[in-house]
């Protein structure tokens, strides 16, 4: 309970401060329904809050995390597949204008498949088949010439141009991207730093997208 306790003391917190900051948007909320701005595929990880790195509100974003914030490719069977539901959800029914992939610096699942921990050998029932999504980008990337972490850095933004290319998969996003009416984004936090950047196709790289504000 020790470790629940402080969670539960920020509930209060919440609902003493920010809830009845937010009591008016909560409610037309509930009653309206949501029409967030922008879905976000983002990581599990603890260090990386998509609505507190963006600033943004209650509404503001649909998000998804999950491990390496991978997209998997589409596939039609009778399996689970809980981002690709997501993802069917936030386009066809709530008609999304952008998503936005976005990777981070120290990603435990790139670094996990980097050095080989996850493998179907090694005791993993579900981390060595998600991470396999990355297994084109992590080849992609010439180690030879740059320390581990310069290759982590290349593999975890391999990885989110390689969901990218998987988001055209989908036929309900291909077919709204080629209309114009859905924009999708590669970004990459590095939260050592602060810096966020942003895939630019003209300079087939990573640029940062605060330059300029």
């Amino acid at each position: 309970m020790d470790g629940i306790k402080p969670l539960l003391d920020g509930y209060k917190a919440y609902l003493t401060v920010d809830y009845r900051r937010d009591e008016a948007l909560l409610r037309s909320l509930a009653e309206h329904g949501q029409s967030p701005r922008a879905m976000v595929i983002s990581c599990c990880d603890s260090r990386v809050e998509p609505s507190a790195v963006l600033g943004t509100i209650p509404g503001d974003l649909f998000v998804v995390r999950n491990v390496a914030n991978l997209i998997p490719p589409y596939l039609d069977d009778s399996r689970h597949h809980g981002t690709s539901a997501a993802l069917e959800f936030a386009v066809t029914s709530l008609e999304v204008p952008h998503i936005i992939i976005m990777g981070h610096a120290m990603c435990g699942g790139i670094k996990a498949l980097i050095e080989g921990s996850v493998d179907e050998s090694g005791g993993s029932t579900f981390i060595a088949n998600w991470m396999s999504i990355a297994r084109e980008a992590k080849d992609s990337v010439i180690c030879n010439g740059h320390d581990h972490e310069k290759v982590q850095e290349e593999v975890e933004k391999a990885a989110i141009l390689h969901s990218l290319k998987n988001l055209m998969t989908f036929p309900f996003i291909k077919q709204r991207v080629e209309a114009g009416k859905l924009q999708l984004h590669g970004w990459y936090f590095d939260f050592s730093s602060g810096e966020l950047l942003g895939y630019d196709k003209d300079h087939d790289g990573f640029i940062n997208l605060t330059a300029n504000l």
